[in-house]
């Protein structure tokens, strides 16, 4: 009976000491709800730093991108993304552009090289042709001199070609019908041609003085008719007058001993041409038949 009074009258104290605990710690949540609330940030809070490409972002509760993300959440995602992509639009344009740079300059340096090669290699042809040119005129130039030092050479140089003897009778410088007919074809032969000269060597057998005379005028009977009857020019015939006196030999050496004094009178004609002459084709001869005619 003691005890239930007792608990009767604890019961209510009990009832009163909770209530108070209930109402300590609702306070102690209010104020530090306010606390909380009343704080003002002093500077906004960094952001988190930008995902790497190589590992994908974790959102929500499935540990990756949230499939019910809105529109904004993806571009905001994908613009780093889109930066470096046209960063690399850039620099790949860039680097196109320096290769077509490098490119057009290699081009315009070979076309320039090319070019010089070309035009050394036509300088080195016309060079060439030049010189052959200059070889050309040169060898011309060397033949001349050859020619012009023949000709000079051959200016007086006479060799023999044709001899014809023309008889007289007893002295008289009168020229028979045969003599003549000699020397018409002689001037025959003549006719036409250049470089030649006549030697006209008459001969007597009489001595001294009276020889002498005798044989001038056999020689200028020969003479006269060659110069009247063919036209043959006087400066193209050389006439001696040697009576009975032998001729000297074609090394310069006296012969009076070494031959018989003439015994005739007779006048004897001989062709010399010059070697100039000979080159054309122009040498007089004699028709082989013909008296006295004789082959080069």
């Amino acid at each position: 009976m003691t005890k239930e009074i007792a608990s009767r009258m604890n019961f209510p104290r009990q009832v009163g000491l909770i209530a108070l605990a209930s109402a300590l710690s609702i306070s102690a949540g209010a104020q530090s709800a306010n606390g909380s609330s009343s704080q003002t940030p002093s500077a906004t809070p960094p952001s988190p730093p930008a995902q790497s490409l190589s590992t994908p972002p974790k959102e929500g509760f499935w540990g990756r991108v949230n499939p019910f993300a809105r529109k904004k959440w993806v571009g905001r995602q994908l613009e780093p993304i889109k930066g470096q992509l046209n960063e690399l639009d850039e620099v790949s344009a860039k680097n196109a552009k320096d290769i077509a740079d490098v490119d057009s300059r290699a081009t315009a340096g070979i076309n320039k090289s090319q070019t010089a090669a070309d035009q050394a290699n036509q300088t080195a042809t016309a060079a060439g042709q030049q010189a052959q040119q200059a070889g050309t005129i040169a060898g011309q130039a060397s033949g001349k001199v050859t020619q012009i030092d023949g000709t000079v050479k051959g200016l007086d140089q006479y060799s023999q070609k044709n001899t014809i003897t023309i008889g007289f009778r007893g002295g008289s410088p009168v020229l028979s019908a045969a003599a003549k007919k000699e020397l018409d074809d002689l001037a025959t032969g003549l006719s036409g041609h250049q470089g030649y000269l006549l030697e006209v060597e008459a001969h007597s057998p009489l001595k001294g003085s009276a020889g002498i005379q005798s044989s001038e005028r056999e020689a200028e009977a020969v003479k006269r008719y060659l110069v009247t009857e063919h036209e043959i020019p006087v400066y193209r015939m050389h006439a001696v007058a040697l009576g009975n006196v032998p001729a000297a030999t074609a090394n310069g050496t006296d012969t009076t001993d070494s031959k018989p004094v003439r015994a005739h009178y007779d006048v004897d004609v001989r062709v010399m041409e010059n070697s100039l002459a000979a080159t054309d084709g122009s040498t007089p001869r004699l028709n082989p038949s013909q008296p006295g005619a004789e082959r080069p």
